[in-house]
């Protein structure tokens, strides 16, 4: 039988072979959560459907609309749901761009539980992979792409522009990814990259004129096909960066101290001291 397709003027028909029930948990919108997942695990919700409307869906669901909307917005900060706004908007099921990983990373990051020398680290082996892939996988394309990336990434150190040439570093790590043809090292390499940029703003970008040139021998290997170099290359230059990262970071809290302990004390401090001490006294 072929499948019907709900008309954008009618919101209230849209999603006809997804079923809900109404929720009893005093943690309704979680339920609700749970439901919406469980309806596009089993196939009855399909990337790009849009659910019924806000006053369909509390209706079956027997919940407010306050709640409801509780529930579309922590499934949207999942990167499950998308909310469109206008007279053909509503609720899609969105095509999943891996924004839930980016954001469950830099919270963790946020969180301490992952630090500057785990994500280092863990580039580093993750990075040795998708080289490898890259080397079987390359196309002209992706090729003339990366050739594309080294040629504006010269172009933004000249003109001094260091957080464009960061930034196009790091778009050269994501067309290596999207090389393999993995969806899942794309989403993955996309997220710790995000926290990566992040940690670069926090201690400030460096000159790492070694990059460049290892970028030149690195594409070498790549056309020749040859991964063991190649993957080489990559981790020597990966390794190098995260010695510059993270002694920028250790030397931070030291600057810190050694600029606290050389700053001048305000008079009107001392000030304040004397005058308090004798009351105190």
């Amino acid at each position: 039988m072929q499948e019907s397709h709900p008309s954008p003027s009618d919101p209230d028909a849209a999603s006809p072979h997804a079923k809900f029930r109404a929720v009893r948990s005093a943690r309704a919108f979680e339920e609700i959560a749970a439901q919406i997942r469980t309806e596009l695990a089993e196939g009855r919700l399909r990337v790009g459907s849009r659910l019924p409307s806000e006053r369909a869906l509390s209706e079956q669901f027997g919940v407010s609309r306050n709640t409801l909307r509780e529930a579309l917005r922590s499934l949207e900060n999942a990167g499950l749901i998308r909310l469109q706004k206008g007279a053909t908007g509503g609720a899609f099921i969105s095509e999943g761009g891996g924004e839930a990983v980016t954001t469950g990373l830099l919270d963790m990051y946020h969180l301490g539980v992952i630090g500057p020398a785990h994500l280092t680290e863990a580039r580093i082996w993750l990075e040795s992979i998708i080289v490898r892939e890259a080397c079987v996988r390359a196309t002209q394309q992706g090729i003339d792409e990366l050739e594309e990336n080294i040629r504006l990434a010269e172009e933004a150190g000249r003109q001094g522009d260091f957080a464009l040439r960061s930034e196009r570093h790091l778009e050269f790590h994501r067309i290596l990814a999207r090389m393999t043809g993995n969806p899942i090292m794309v989403i993955v390499m996309n997220g710790m990259l995000e926290v990566l940029a992040h940690l670069i703003r926090k201690i400030g970008d460096s000159e790492n004129a070694f990059v460049l040139p290892s970028r030149r021998r690195f594409m070498k290997h790549l056309v020749e096909c040859d991964a063991d170099a190649a993957v080489r290359e990559m981790e020597a230059c990966l390794k190098r960066l995260q010695r510059s990262y993270l002694s920028r970071i250790e030397a931070e809290p030291r600057e810190h101290e050694a600029a606290r302990k050389t700053a001048p004390r305000l008079p009107g401090r001392s000030r304040r001291k004397n005058a308090a001490g004798p009351a105190a006294g």
